[in-house]
């Protein structure tokens, strides 16, 4: 499987991220996800999950900062478009970033069940989108956890692809 986003030399567009403006904020936070282009899925794919996950905030905040997690897109998706984590223009199952946890408390779901965009505090960094090509449908509702998704997976990948995606201080 392989999978491309857009960039902008080099860094996720600006309207993704820490210096997106307008619509594309909701309380303080970057949240118009970016479109994504799959291409090379396995043939008995049935859905199509995600996580896009900040390593380089390790140092920053002491663990991962889990940005995006989404499970059950249509295993018949080849482009996820943008905006989709609000839009729900292609129907998904919508899971918690690390807003939500408990370090921080986010309680409103339009931040902590959706997508919130790259924020750099310190550096440009890393971040690290996952697909998955799995051969069922995930038992799965809004506001599950990437631990949900991680146990759910087990023994249903078909295919996986990461890619790095450079986020801008």
């Amino acid at each position: 499987m392989r999978i491309f986003v857009p960039t902008d030399n080099g860094y996720l567009a600006d309207e993704y991220s820490k210096h997106a403006t307008g619509d594309d904020v909701y309380a303080g936070q970057p949240v118009k996800s970016f479109p994504i282009s799959l291409s090379k899925i396995p043939k008995k794919t049935q859905t199509i999950a995600l996580n896009l996950i900040d390593f380089d905030a390790v140092p920053v905040s002491g663990f991962p900062w889990i940005h995006w997690v989404a499970a059950n897109f249509p295993g018949t998706t080849r482009e996820i478009t943008a905006d989709v984590s609000r839009t729900n223009a292609i129907p998904h199952v919508h899971g918690r970033n690390s807003n939500a946890g408990s370090l921080i408390g986010n309680t409103d779901p339009a931040v902590f069940q959706n997508y919130t965009g790259p924020f750099p505090p310190n550096a440009d960094h890393d971040y690290s989108l996952t697909v998955y090509a799995l051969n069922t449908k995930l038992d799965l509702e809004d506001g599950f956890w990437l631990n949900d998704l991680l146990h759910q997976i087990s023994g249903h990948v078909l295919d996986t692809a990461t890619i790095t995606l450079r986020g801008r201080v």
